[in-house]
């Protein structure tokens, strides 16, 4: 039994092992310059440089250190809403933001199931869209060498509406910065929130064409948000950022 299989076979050796990965592998304590996977953070704490106390909501959270495009706006003292399927992500954002509404679910335009592309725990990989996973699993394996930790499981994850995570978010209101990243989703998710449901300064998404993503959905993305009045103000690495005109 490896010692990952083991410390996840209670509840007490789970959440030691959560603050282990939290605190020791990734010095939770230790402030950063940057997290983000691209420097996208470094953009975004500067945009909103007058605003102590803004709101971010953040779906395909991920990790509440690793790859985060909203670590450096928590630190300054903001907070908001963390949305992921997998629960040790949502775990994890329970024990590093206890402030924040962490939510282990998905958005719909209704209550729904999905199916859950699950490698590991801590995998970037995990995701909704099938495709999406056997390309990064492909890739990631081949890059690093590696195999699953647990091997391909599919799970079941329970949707919820936006109407619905807004009502358990009161009285969070009026985001500031909204960031998505949920491989080969993003335009499904973005579709349903802006500007009916939120109306963000800023949006950090995923737009450019990988193995990963279609070039059909980023071009998609782009003429969506330029039809509600975003234009396009920096891009990162594989993220673009969306200014509300």
């Amino acid at each position: 039994m490896s010692l990952k299989k083991f410390f996840f076979k209670n509840k007490i050796t789970y959440k030691i092992y959560l603050y282990y990965h939290l605190y020791i592998r990734h010095k939770g304590f230790k402030k950063k310059n940057t997290y983000s996977q691209w420097g996208e953070d470094k953009f975004i704490l500067d945009f909103f440089k007058h605003k102590d106390d803004g709101i971010y909501f953040d779906v395909g959270c991920f990790h509440p250190f690793k790859y985060s495009n909203t670590c450096l706006l928590f630190n300054k003292g903001w907070r908001g809403v963390n949305i992921d399927v997998n629960p040790t992500s949502i775990d994890l954002f329970n024990i590093a933001r206890p402030g924040d509404v962490n939510l282990c679910t998905t958005i719909d335009e209704k209550q729904s199931e999905f199916k859950f592309y699950f490698d590991h725990p801590f995998s970037p990989v995990n995701t909704l869209d099938k495709q999406s996973y056997e390309n990064f699993k492909d890739s990631y394996f081949r890059k690093w060498k590696k195999k699953s930790f647990e091997g391909d499981i599919v799970k079941i994850v329970k949707s919820k509406t936006i109407d619905e995570i807004l009502e358990i978010s009161k009285p969070i209101t009026n985001i500031d910065f909204l960031n998505i990243d949920i491989e080969g989703m993003d335009l499904n998710i973005l579709k349903q929130l802006v500007p009916d449901k939120l109306n963000p300064k800023l949006i950090s998404i995923e737009t450019h064409s990988t193995e990963n993503t279609k070039l059909r959905d980023c071009d998609q993305i782009y003429d969506f948000l330029k039809d509600k009045n975003y234009k396009v103000l920096n891009r990162a690495g594989q993220s673009t950022l969306f200014e509300l005109d």
